[in-house]
């Protein structure tokens, strides 16, 4: 099964509209993709990740060795309710929380900064091509997210999935989908793990090569497009050989952020059967689509 692949170089010339075709195909099948040629500095990706397995090794690592899930496994305990991964998390907008996590070095801390200014460029022009291709205004996602006027929450999840001696006993991550909007993953290049389930079967998502960045669409996105994107159930599952690494960042709607379906994307709602025959009676042999605008229309009362 080939995951849908978006070159972001092809956004600026003749590709377009081809290239447009296949993010909205590739949000609507599938709910996932790979963006390559994201202008996103390769070396400084390479740094970020190198920083975090640093410290990983020298701050967690022990830590995760020493702690109840790997003493449950390894008398072989139920772990259906656990996770095998070493992780924390680092807020950046509105506040950053960056300073308060102990041991990060100021080198991890500027490198992560840098990085992230970076990827949120690329979240906010996806979020802008993927309101154009839903026909809306392209700052719609943005300015939902926004709540009053703060911003969209930006976060990252950084996780190490370290190795693991039983791997029918546990999984790395549960299976779930995520609360969120637009999850932007800067993944392993070597140790595999990550799969989601469509078509009633689970795709491994295998590692980032040439650090692609692997995209994923949260609830919020399902909700604003009226279910048309729609976020899809993943897990993470350990490896007997490698400890993977993941950095997740989420470009999510503000705590006090209202979300709903973008009314445009609705269908007409709340109307007589009697008002749209006699607008049916008129219309019959045209297109159905500017008769539902009609009536939604009529029924919003606001001509939105």
């Amino acid at each position: 099964m080939e995951i849908p692949v978006i070159d972001f170089s092809n956004l600026n010339g003749d590709k377009r509209g081809e290239t447009m075709a296949l993010l909205h195909e590739a949000c609507e099948k599938w709910g996932f993709f790979v963006i390559e040629n994201h202008e996103i500095d390769i070396e400084l990706m390479e740094k970020v990740k190198e920083l975090i397995n640093t410290y990983y090794e020298e701050n967690l690592k022990e830590k995760f060795y020493q702690s109840e899930i790997v003493k449950k496994l390894e008398k072989q305990q139920n772990l259906s309710d656990i996770d095998w991964e070493s992780a924390f998390f680092i807020w950046h907008h509105p506040t950053s929380n960056i300073n308060q996590i102990p041991n990060l070095s100021k080198d991890l801390c500027k490198t992560m900064d840098k990085y992230i200014a970076q990827l949120i460029e690329l979240a906010e022009k996806l979020s802008q091509l993927m309101s154009e291709n839903l026909g809306l205004d392209k700052n719609h996602i943005k300015q939902l997210f926004s709540g009053s006027n703060k911003g969209p929450a930006i976060g990252t999840k950084v996780a190490k999935y370290p190795q693991c001696p039983h791997l029918d006993l546990v999984r790395g991550l549960r299976e779930h989908t995520d609360a969120g909007g637009i999850i932007l993953l800067l993944q392993d290049d070597q140790v595999p793990g990550l799969q989601f389930f469509k078509d009633g079967k689970w795709v491994e998502i295998p590692p980032s090569k040439n650090n692609a960045i692997f995209v994923n669409i949260g609830d919020q996105v399902e909700v604003i497009s009226n279910g048309l994107y729609k976020s899809i159930v993943h897990r993470v599952m350990p490896d007997m050989n490698g400890s993977r690494i993941s950095i997740a960042t989420f470009y999510n709607p503000n705590g006090d952020a209202i979300i709903s379906p973008a009314p445009r994307l609705l269908y007409p709602t709340n109307f007589s059967f009697g008002d749209y025959l006699k607008l049916y009676g008129n219309t019959k042999f045209g297109e159905k689509g500017p008769r539902f605008e009609t009536m939604k229309n009529m029924t919003n009362g606001h001509g939105h």
